[in-house]
């Protein structure tokens, strides 16, 4: 069975850092790109960071480039989202999703496998 476990949320002051993982069990990541999204109260989830299968090409939302970093390691089938520089406006619920094959993207709907989601509160 295909399960991914996130973690790594929480509250944190603007300007703070976390560091989310995504842990997957069932399949191997190896052959799965991954994106990272977001849903804050209210709103559409979007798209924050993918990455390829082989880790080798990432690609971010505008408004969160420069202050995120999206990392793979499938010998660990792990994936990573770390989160600098933080915003009250990144509040959210943050997901991570799986989709077979070499390259992800920002768009939920081409996402197949989805985590449960770990909340990101940015707030003084």
């Amino acid at each position: 069975q295909l399960k991914f476990v996130e973690s790594g949320g929480g509250l944190v002051q603007p300007g703070g850092s976390l560091r989310l993982s995504c842990a997957a069990s069932g399949f191997s990541l190896t052959y799965y790109a991954i994106g990272w999204f977001r849903q804050a109260p209210g709103k559409e989830r979007e798209g924050v960071s993918c990455i390829s299968s082989n880790g080798g090409r990432t690609n971010y939302a505008d408004s969160v480039k420069g202050r995120f970093t999206i990392s793979k390691d499938n010998a660990k089938n792990v994936v990573y989202l770390q989160l600098n520089s933080l915003k009250p406006e990144d509040t959210a619920v943050y997901y991570c999703a799986a989709v077979l094959g070499p390259y992800g993207t920002l768009n939920k709907g081409d996402y197949d496998y989805w985590g449960q989601g770990t909340q990101v509160t940015v707030s003084s």
